[in-house]
């Protein structure tokens, strides 16, 4: 008895130890926190399965290449209806951005997930990065395709795919900016010492 409560306890405190690290999860308010656990569409996973998705990138999304996403943008297919890009940095959007992405930053991306979901249910392909892609790009883009795969359960979406964008924006622009069909807003200041940026994700 006595260990079992203490796994419990253990198991809670892990919890919330991760979660208030978790900027996504931080930003928001407990009520909204209560609500988004009500909804959840899959059951709360066990300990090893959290420390598993904290570490790693969720696998039920894929990820795009630089190269990939630039044959798509410069294709025929029209940005808003046949794709969208949806760039989840903060203060660090400055600076320059893929040209036509939505910023959605992740302090606040818990609050505004179900207008963005409504706002490109009609979208077939959607690709989210933010600096890296190592965290708050996939993190975003597993809240959304989370919100979304309920949406399509209910019968009110299209079958879509949620996509992460390899090396985020700091390989994109690495490769492309200086094609402006591609790359817009860069600022030489910003990328000149992109150091700090590493210190995200």
């Amino acid at each position: 008895m006595h260990s079992a409560r203490l796994h419990s306890l253990r198991s809670q405190v892990f919890t919330f130890t991760h979660a208030a690290a978790d900027p996504l999860y931080r930003s928001t308010s407990p009520a909204l926190r209560a609500s988004h656990r009500a909804h959840r569409p899959y059951p709360q996973p066990t300990r090893q399965a959290r420390l598993s998705t904290y570490v790693q990138s969720p696998a039920m999304l894929k990820y795009i290449t630089a190269d990939e996403l630039a044959a798509i943008i410069k294709s025929d297919k029209v940005p808003g209806k046949d794709y969208c890009v949806i760039d989840v940095r903060d203060d660090d959007w400055v600076g320059g951005n893929i040209k036509g992405a939505q910023n959605a930053p992740s302090s606040q991306f818990y609050v505004h997930v179900h207008d963005l979901v409504q706002k490109t249910k009609s979208v077939p392909t959607v690709v989210f990065h933010c600096a890296l892609s190592q965290v708050r790009g996939p993190k975003a883009a597993r809240i959304y395709a989370e919100a979304r795969d309920q949406l399509e359960g209910d019968g009110e979406d299209i079958p879509h795919q949620v996509l992460i964008l390899q090396g985020g924006f700091s390989d994109f622009q690495a490769k492309y900016k200086d094609d402006p069909e591609l790359v817009e807003n860069w600022s030489k200041e910003v990328w000149g010492h992109p150091e700090w940026l590493y210190a995200r994700a």
